[in-house]
């Protein structure tokens, strides 16, 4: 069972605020859960949890610790491919239900 969940980020930039999100798997893997971000999971998207929930709030947290990483360094956020990071220049609101 594979379960598609969103992280959402606005980032305040000279120029404008845009919004970030970006699409994580968590996924079940013997006898625990593995999570990653598939555009950040070659610069260490990935983590794991003993539950879905703990898979879920870790994948969280280390995006968080990327795009900050990222900002900091002056990087550029990735913005392709579609299906895996949505950019919009208002705020958003997640809900996953």
């Amino acid at each position: 069972m594979k379960m598609q969940v969103s992280n959402i980020y606005m980032i305040k930039g000279e120029s404008e605020t845009r919004t970030y999100l970006f699409r994580v798997v968590v996924e079940p893997d013997e006898d625990r859960w593995h999570a990653y971000c598939p555009v950040l999971e070659d610069i260490g998207g990935a983590t794991w949890g003993y539950t879905r929930e703990e898979a879920l709030k870790n994948i969280r947290e280390v995006v968080e610790m990327i795009i900050e990483e990222l900002i900091e360094d002056g990087e550029r956020l990735p913005e392709a491919p579609e299906k895996e990071v949505q950019i919009f220049s208002e705020p958003r609101v997640m809900v996953t239900a």
